[in-house]
């Protein structure tokens, strides 16, 4: 499966973006589905994860309560909602994907996933 993050753009602080990972292919509820973000000189961090047949999600503690993962089955997408954005969101964000994993609070950050999209710059300006 080929996905594809859109939905980027300059923001300013308190703002709001909705990103989208789309998938070449149906069935994307059958894949664990994250999100990354990289920003300049840091590391690639983990921001959310959508599980498989559970649905369930988990965040980075930096995001809590202002981002919001979902999915649309039917158009085979997953979305990252992120309100009350903060220059420090400043990042590429991408998304991955893969259909075996089983994601739980303790690895949902570190777990393997084997289908990775392109990013999209995210800028929020103070």
């Amino acid at each position: 499966v080929q996905l594809q993050a859109s939905g980027g753009g300059l923001v300013q602080t308190g703002g709001s973006l909705r990103l989208s990972c789309s998938a070449s292919t149906a069935g994307l509820d059958a894949y664990s589905v994250a999100w990354f973000r990289q920003a300049p000189g840091k590391a690639r961090e983990a921001v959310s994860a959508i599980a498989r047949e559970t649905a369930l999600t988990f965040y980075q503690d930096a995001v809590k309560g202002r981002f919001t993962i979902s999915r649309d089955n039917a158009r085979s997408t997953v979305y990252l909602h992120m309100n009350n954005l903060k220059p420090e969101d400043t990042a590429v964000y991408s998304c991955a994907a893969d259909p075996f994993v089983t994601i739980r609070p303790s690895n949902w950050a570190s777990a393997w996933y084997e289908y990775r999209g392109q990013g999209t710059q995210v800028t929020v300006s103070s």
